[in-house]
């Protein structure tokens, strides 16, 4: 497939917004494009190909040597996306003919040209090729691509092709690597089924909603804690041990000394975190070792982690997905009991009377420290993906604060065109009898279309300074931002960190003096 096809598929993704219309282009590409290419597209699009070797830095070197610098300058702060500014400005030399590359010929030359070579050869592609196929050459070597398709969407108009179901495909997934000939194969029906990598897709839960609480009883039901950690897989076996993430990145080597103590033959749920004598310690602990490719005994010693277990999906090499969760619990237990494995207790069940009873534990959570409830169907089996009506994650109500507006970022995809992405910032002292503001965090969701278009106007009129895709603004417009806990970081100005904050409502009748004090936020943190 060369590039120009894949561009096309691209923008066509973009621009049809119905999932069905995006299921359509999808399995049309796969059945009409060759081996190795659509399998090196699907990787692209699903985040499963990763080429470090072209970074934007690069790219803006390159077209810094073709286009006036002024000129690139006021079209990226125009445009606010690199690629699609370098795909416009683009001035190829004269002359060149040369045939464009496909996805194949790009992906061996980038693995195999040094890279003081990288410049001559990456410039001489987006010679040959036109703006949509230069956009899309470098949102692939620079994995920048955001048109719409989850992987999720992806292996569901695989799977659909194929004839196969969504669970198979996802079943098979992990343990195949890009450009999936035997995936395709299989599913072409020209090869065997291929191998799996132990890896099984989780269950997940959908928010409980006020009018699922009636239903909801201690005879049909049971309740879980909802803990603050990262959901984790742990697949064991002879010979086997490996700590996969809820999207199935393999996270053994950020963990090894959960690995270590994998010494059984099972597949388990639960939940990853940092304990210190039985104590859940606060997520930013958890952060600090989170996507590190090498841990020191010291960062371990810090940072001690442990697995909370909810559910057991194999016992040996029996298969208990189809059973209820009564029963798998019941198995979960047993074996627990049996296998004390190091570093993993039990997630305790929750007894409660009623829904309104329920209600009442829940509302006691922040207290604990906890994130909320998990209710789940007593007789569930355990399915892959969100399956309406069997689990809920009910989770405390968010805290707020009255925030100030301070800068401004262009975000990504269809929102390349606004200023979507906000940091806010709350008053402190600043040392000589007045306040300044500090940032506290950044949000990007919560708003409507309607309030987008009106937040992207104000910024564009009440900018002060610009620093690339990024303004600053006036200090005048307070938003108030919900967001679930606040934890102490090192890593922050202000010394906080908010967990998930979005923008709740637009306060443009507040004054910007009467915001929140970081004083305020910091008597929220748990803990204090």
């Amino acid at each position: 497939m060369s590039l120009p096809a894949f561009a096309t598929l691209l923008e066509r993704l973009l621009f049809s917004p119905g999932r069905n219309a995006k299921l359509a282009l999808l399995a049309q590409w796969f059945a009409t494009q060759p081996d190795p290419d659509r399998g090196i597209g699907l990787a692209a699009l699903t985040g499963e190909l990763t080429l470090s070797t072209a970074k934007p830095a690069l790219i803006r070197a390159l077209a810094a040597e073709r286009a006036d610098p002024v000129l690139f300058d006021l079209s990226y702060d125009y445009v606010g996306d690199l690629a699609e500014t370098v795909a416009l400005i683009w001035v190829p030399r004269a002359g060149v003919n040369a045939p464009p590359p496909t996805l194949a010929e790009v992906l061996v030359a980038l693995e195999t040209t040094r890279k003081s070579e990288l410049p001559v050869l990456i410039s001489g592609w987006l010679d040959t090729l036109d703006a949509p196929a230069r956009l899309a050459l470098i949102k692939l070597v620079t994995g920048g691509l955001r048109v719409g398709v989850s992987a999720r969407l992806a292996k569901t108009a695989l799977a659909g092709w194929g004839g196969q179901s969504v669970e198979g495909v996802e079943e098979l997934w992990h343990g195949q690597v890009p450009p999936y000939l035997a995936l395709f194969a299989w599913l072409e029906g020209r090869g065997p089924t291929p191998g799996a990598a132990g890896y099984r897709p989780v269950m997940l839960a959908h928010p409980l909603e006020p009018e699922d609480l009636p239903a909801i009883t201690p005879a049909t039901h049971r309740a879980e804690w909802k803990w603050d950690g990262i959901r984790v897989q742990l697949v064991a076996g002879p010979g086997e041990a490996r700590l996969f993430s809820r999207r199935a990145e393999d996270i053994s080597a950020t963990f090894p000394e959960i690995v270590e103590a994998m010494r059984f033959h099972a597949v388990l749920d639960g939940e990853l975190l940092v304990m210190r004598d039985g104590e859940v310690a606060p997520f930013a602990d958890l952060q600090q070792r989170l996507n590190r490719k090498n841990v020191s005994a010291r960062m371990m010693a810090e940072n001690p982690t442990g697995v909370r277990l909810y559910d057991m999906l194999f016992d040996g090499t029996e298969d208990l997905r189809a059973l209820p969760f009564d029963a798998r619990r019941a198995r979960l237990e047993a074996w627990f009991a049996r296998t004390r494995p190091a570093r993993m207790d039990l997630s305790a069940l929750v007894p409660f009377e009623n829904a309104a009873h329920l209600e009442e534990i829940r509302a006691g959570a922040r207290d604990a420290a906890i994130e909320g409830l998990m209710v789940k169907r007593a007789d569930s089996d355990y399915r892959a993906g969100r399956v309406k009506g069997l689990w809920w994650k009910w989770k405390r109500a968010p805290l707020g604060i009255d925030a100030v507006l301070m800068y401004a970022q262009r975000g990504h995809g269809k929102r390349s065109s606004y200023y979507s992405d906000y940091t806010f910032g709350l008053w402190r002292p600043d040392g000589q009898g007045g306040e300044e503001l500090v940032p506290v965090g950044k949000a990007y969701s919560g708003f409507t279309d309607a309030e987008l278009l009106w937040l992207d106007r104000w910024v564009r009129n009440h900018t002060t300074a610009r620093f690339g895709p990024v303004r600053e603004v006036e200090k005048g417009l307070v938003l108030e931002v919900a967001f679930d806990a606040a934890q102490r970081s090192n890593r922050h100005k202000s010394g906080v960190a908010l967990r998930f904050p979005r923008i709740a409502r637009l306060r443009a009748d507040k004054p910007a003096e009467e915001a929140d004090k970081l004083a305020t936020l910091e008597a929220m943190i748990a803990g204090d």
